[in-house]
């Protein structure tokens, strides 16, 4: 779906504007800062949560696109990317943690995600897998060894509501979000966020490659580290950890890639 000018509806952006490579974080105030990892950026677009720059990375075009706050406007995000010519999506988000031996200023490298949310249903069943794909997963796992970031590779969950997360105690289905939530974190998940579920199935449906890293917040209410009320608040957190992870990514991507088309 275009303007009348022509443009990508939502991301006000047309076919070169962006890289076929591009960063997905959440909030757009992020985006200046990850593009200034890019060799000559330059701003392209902004429209209601998403903004867009552009630069290189060994000589390649590259992006970096906002989506905004959960799977509907990461949806949004993916559909007109895809449409203008992107094909390699890494999301670079924060995330709380599920497991007491993920902990704050981890970075989890997410390989499948706990379809949660009522996105990406609209799409292919429930019974479909949300995937990442195996090349942005290794080249995620790759770059955080390189620059040395404590990491974990596994299972991310996606929710629609934050606080039906953080606060489900309080909630009406306070029993049932509490029961799924015991349910996850016994089946090994470890993060929860809101978007990669509805970018790992629209990069199954398009033929496209997703992956996600996401910058641990918090303590799992698991946690061996004990804490006292204060220390449990989620405090502002620094995500140049995670950037550096994904765009390390990147470049191991595009070296791969040109090795592959040589072959």
């Amino acid at each position: 779906m275009r303007n009348e000018k022509g443009l990508a509806f939502h991301l006000h952006i047309k076919e070169g504007d962006v890289g076929r490579y591009v960063l997905l974080p959440g909030d757009p105030g992020r985006c200046e800062k990850i593009a200034q990892f890019f060799d000559s950026p330059h701003f392209v677009a902004q429209n209601r949560e998403y903004t867009t720059w552009t630069g290189t990375l060994l000589g390649e075009k590259v992006s970096v696109v906002s989506t905004g706050i959960g799977c509907p406007s990461a949806a949004i995000a993916v559909e007109e990317l895809i449409e203008v010519g992107a094909d390699t999506f890494i999301r670079v988000g924060s995330s709380g943690s599920m497991q007491p031996d993920v902990h704050a200023g981890d970075v989890a490298v997410v390989t499948a995600t706990i379809r949660d949310e009522g996105t990406s249903s609209q799409y292919l069943p429930l019974e479909y897998p949300a995937v990442a794909n195996i090349d942005v997963v290794c080249a995620l796992r790759d770059a955080a060894v390189k620059l040395g970031q404590r990491h974990h590779l596994g299972v991310s969950h996606s929710k629609d509501s934050f606080y039906g997360e953080v606060e489900r105690t309080r909630m009406p289905l306070a029993t049932q979000l509490t029961e799924r939530w015991n349910a996850w974190v016994a089946g090994g998940a470890v993060c929860s966020e809101m978007e990669s579920a509805a970018l790992f199935i629209l990069s199954s449906i398009y033929r496209k490659r997703a992956g996600g890293a996401m910058l641990v917040v918090n303590e799992s209410e698991l946690s061996e580290i004990a804490m006292d009320d204060a220390h449990k608040q989620i405090a502002e957190f620094d995500t140049e950890s995670v950037i550096r992870v994904a765009v390390e990514a990147i470049k191991l991507l595009i070296e791969r890639d040109r090795s592959a088309a040589k072959s």
